[in-house]
């Protein structure tokens, strides 16, 4: 519904003289016009609070690898590219690092020699254990040689784990797929030298069927997020929107922190990649029945939030409002407007109390 309004009352003053020595009556003529304004009517319905925060997409926790060489080595094969997809167990890396294999040689000798002597000495204790029988050899000897035994098996299991460790580790010397991705970014090539460090990776493998979108909420709208609240992720220019829902927020915050990290989930296969900056909106908080106007029509005096109404006597009040969750294009009213009530939501910037209106269906 539209209120028209054309200008303020006025008063006008008209003196006319009178011919000759005489002045005629003073006349005074009052006009009014309308200020033109536009209202709508307030509404029940259900309006959402959102925390808009900035994010980045980033490949779920176990979809994200990013390889290191398990000791000093030279790269003997890193037949991936960037962006090459990958299946389990492909070979993704080779190194050559020589002392590996001479470890593993080194302990299967001594598991070798361990076993040699485990079955020496069970023979000593069956030759010894019939001496005894026949009387030839005492019992203290019988009792000797099993305790060489027992001493013999135990160092035969400290060297079969010994190899076992140095199997393991050499077969660190070439990297699969543990998951089936892509090749997110490689730092090296066949022939490079490289350090068992963080600080020198080779490879790094991502599930893109696993992206997660995380945002950095202030400290102060945490206790706002809730899991399993729906959410918007915008791309940059705003040209891809993908549904997600909270998957985690933080359990506690850093005292010294400002930020906390919440992980959303997309709802389907997003068309963002990892790394890709975006918009974050999360719902927070939700009213179903709440009394709704026009973002639009709220004016601000100092602390002061208030609307212009129109009553039934067509003329224009400012009405004092306490206001709740926006989105920016509506707005809840807490108190002070009802449903149903006439509010101006264009041209009651300057209109006074009480200024007079027309309303135009």
């Amino acid at each position: 519904m539209t209120i028209l309004s054309r200008s303020l009352p006025s008063l006008l003053v008209v003196a006319i003289a009178a011919a000759g020595c005489g002045h005629d009556a003073v006349e005074e003529v009052e006009t009014e016009t309308a200020v033109e304004v536009e209202v709508k009517p307030a509404v029940v319905g259900e309006i959402e609070g959102h925390i808009n925060v900035t994010g980045t997409v980033t490949p779920a926790p176990g979809a994200d690898w990013t390889i290191v060489a398990p000791e000093p080595a030279r790269i003997a094969e890193l037949p991936k590219a960037e962006g090459d997809r990958v299946a389990v167990g492909d070979v993704l890396v080779r190194f050559d690092i020589p002392t590996l294999a001479a470890g593993v040689s080194g302990k299967r000798a001594e598991v070798m020699q361990a076993r040699a002597r485990v079955e020496s000495t069970r023979a000593a204790v069956t030759r010894v254990a019939g001496l005894v029988e026949r009387g030839v050899a005492a019992q203290r000897e019988l009792e000797e040689a099993k305790r060489d035994q027992a001493d013999a098996e135990g160092a035969l299991a400290i060297a079969e784990s010994e190899a076992s460790a140095a199997g393991a580790l050499a077969g660190r010397a070439v990297v699969t797929a543990r998951f089936a991705g892509v090749i997110a970014k490689r730092w090296h090539n066949p022939g490079d030298m490289v350090e068992a460090a963080a600080s020198d990776p080779i490879l790094r493998v991502i599930d893109p069927a696993k992206l997660q979108a995380v945002a950095s909420v202030p400290a102060s709208d945490v206790p706002r997020v809730i899991v399993g609240r729906p959410g918007r992720v915008v791309g940059p220019g705003g040209t891809v929107e993908e549904n997600v829902t909270v998957l985690t927020r933080p359990a506690q915050l850093d005292p010294t922190g400002s930020v906390g990290e919440v992980r959303l989930a997309f709802t389907g296969m997003t068309r963002l990649t990892a790394g890709t900056p975006v918009q974050i909106s999360i719902v927070a908080e939700s009213h179903p029945k709440a009394v709704l106007i026009e973002a639009a029509a709220v004016q601000h005096e100092g602390d002061e939030a208030f609307v212009m109404i129109v009553k039934d006597d067509k003329k224009a009040h400012r009405q004092v409002v306490k206001l709740g969750l926006s989105d920016g294009e509506q707005i809840e009213v807490l108190s002070g407007v009802a449903a149903g009530d006439r509010v101006i939501v264009k041209g009651q910037n300057g209109l006074p109390d009480g200024a007079d209106v027309t309303i135009e269906s």
